[in-house]
């Protein structure tokens, strides 16, 4: 999931659990439904999950400024700007979380469920 800085969701893709994050990410960028405008530079903030020079370099491709944290890096003294961005993301996890088809996935059909979580995306919009 893709959301703005206020937590609404611009981007979804359903993936199987085994699939990487990694080939996600790319799918998700790409799938994005309001589109930039060219002047305006937008934040890419990701966590170490996605430490991967592909993804750095797609997200730069596609007009983004990425923001990763490296692996291994340890935590910053100052102030940890990345955990203050990250919050966002598992705020509409958890408001997901309260739709209980969404819960417990009981579909079978691939688009069913997208279907639910589109239709969640827009209801917490």
């Amino acid at each position: 999931m893709l959301t703005d800085k206020n937590g609404i969701p611009l981007s979804v893709v359903i993936s199987a659990a085994n699939t990487h994050d990694m080939k996600a990410a790319i799918r998700t960028l790409d799938r994005v439904v309001l589109r930039k405008r060219l002047k305006d530079t937008q934040n890419l903030c990701l966590d170490k999950g996605y430490d991967f020079p592909e993804i750095e370099h797609e997200s730069v491709s596609r007009g983004y400024t990425p923001h990763i944290r490296h692996r291994g890096e340890g935590r910053r003294m100052v102030r940890n700007v990345h955990r203050v961005r990250r919050w966002v993301v598992e705020r509409t996890n958890s408001w997901h979380n309260r739709f209980r088809k969404l819960l417990v996935r009981y579909e079978k059909k691939v688009e069913n469920y997208l279907g639910l979580v589109q239709l969640a995306c827009c209801v917490t919009v």
